[in-house]
């Protein structure tokens, strides 16, 4: 029985799931999801390393393209599995996804150490991470006049923040004078909580998510740390790592402002809301946790040559010649088109219109310099 995120978009000729799967997603729950992953446990070495890639570049993309990155899918994998930096890149932001990266890694190793209670230093350490240092912004007023001020790593905020929604309305975060006890009182429930387990790792990472955002105890990174600690949380209870997709904002933020119009508009009541209190979010977030779940076990399990992820999409060529050429990309980079004709026996301008479709879907492109193929697309085999 398989399952797939997405609806079945055709897009001849090739779509992203099996007809089928449209019926069978509906029943699809979260301990369905749990029992599949538990079922394959313990991965392999092979499978435990492929999905610490899949997953350190979805992961690291995903949560800074929310936040504007303008980085590629493909320049991310570049960059951050093999070092390289293509085409052209905003320095700052080739840095700030390598800072991400860090703060993956430095994340993954603190929760590993289920006995170290959370603190407030760590998550103050985790955004020094994340932003490396102090920097000034700038800002032009309505009447024409600059004004500036200092984002600080590492610490909280010293300034107000809000948010203006989609709709138009100003939502204030907590003020920087009752940070500190909000954020006191956040990391006590945490430890309390996860100490008395009555809630689930599902049900305690987006309640922490939740609350944390309603403080934005940070000038600015504060999504890419809670979406960090949502996994934090997760990891310390041997739940898959999870990704916010991108291509999904509008959802994640939609959940998150249903919520806030359950809780109120007061930053001190959402700092300390419950689960009963944030319910569109919930629904949300489970949907959310088990389709990530269910999506790493049809990963490590189908072994089909026409089966390959992307963005953490399934995509089902049902065209073998896809996989022929992608095959061919991946085991001889400088290959011509020629080449390919001569060795796949693939006429030469079906391999152009294919190639073309695979560039257009951002799953290949051709290097400038030497010519050479990039594949970002993972084959299921």
């Amino acid at each position: 029985m398989y399952f797939c995120t997405e609806k079945v978009v055709y897009l001849p000729p090739f779509r992203n799931c099996f007809t089928q799967q449209i019926g069978e997603m509906k029943r699809l729950t979260l301990k369905n999801a749990l029992d599949a992953w538990q079922a394959i446990q313990p991965l392999s070495e092979r499978d435990r390393s492929r999905l610490s890639r899949r997953f350190t570049v979805d992961f690291n993309y995903n949560s800074n393209h929310i936040e504007g990155n303008t980085l590629t899918y493909g320049q991310t994998e570049l960059l951050l599995l093999f070092g390289k930096v293509i085409g052209e890149a905003d320095v700052r932001d080739v840095h700030e996804m390598t800072a991400s990266n860090v703060g993956l890694k430095m994340m993954s190793e603190e929760a590993a150490m289920k006995e170290m209670p959370l603190s407030q230093h760590f998550i103050r350490s985790l955004h020094k991470t994340l932003l490396r240092e102090d920097y000034t912004v700038y800002r032009s007023l309505p009447g024409g006049q600059q004004t500036s001020y200092v984002i600080h790593a590492g610490q909280y905020k010293t300034r107000p923040n809000s948010v203006i929604t989609r709709y138009g309305d100003r939502f204030e975060y907590a003020s920087p004078e009752e940070t500190p006890s909000l954020m006191t009182d956040l990391v006590d429930w945490y430890n309390e909580e996860e100490k008395l387990g009555k809630l689930s790792p599902m049900e305690l990472a987006a309640l922490f998510h939740y609350r944390y955002i309603r403080i934005h105890p940070f000038e600015d990174g504060n999504g890419r740390i809670a979406r960090l600690m949502v996994n934090f949380i997760l990891s310390r209870h041997d739940y898959p790592m999870i990704v916010v997709r991108s291509r999904k904002k509008q959802d994640y933020l939609e959940a998150l402002h249903q919520a806030d119009m359950e809780v109120g508009p007061v930053p001190s009541e959402g700092a300390h809301a419950e689960l009963k209190d944030i319910k569109p979010f919930m629904k949300y977030f489970t949907e959310l946790v088990m389709t990530e779940i269910y999506n790493d076990v049809l990963f490590i399990t189908e072994r089909n040559e026409n089966i390959w992820w992307y963005d953490g999409e399934r995509v089902v060529f049902r065209s073998p010649n896809y996989s022929k050429i992608l095959n061919a990309m991946l085991s001889q980079p400088t290959l011509s088109l020629s080449d390919m004709q001569s060795l796949l026996g693939i006429n030469r301008s079906a391999i152009q219109k294919l190639i073309i479709q695979l560039t257009e879907k951002k799953y290949v492109e051709r290097g400038e310099k030497d010519g050479s193929w990039r594949v970002f697309i993972i084959p299921s085999v």
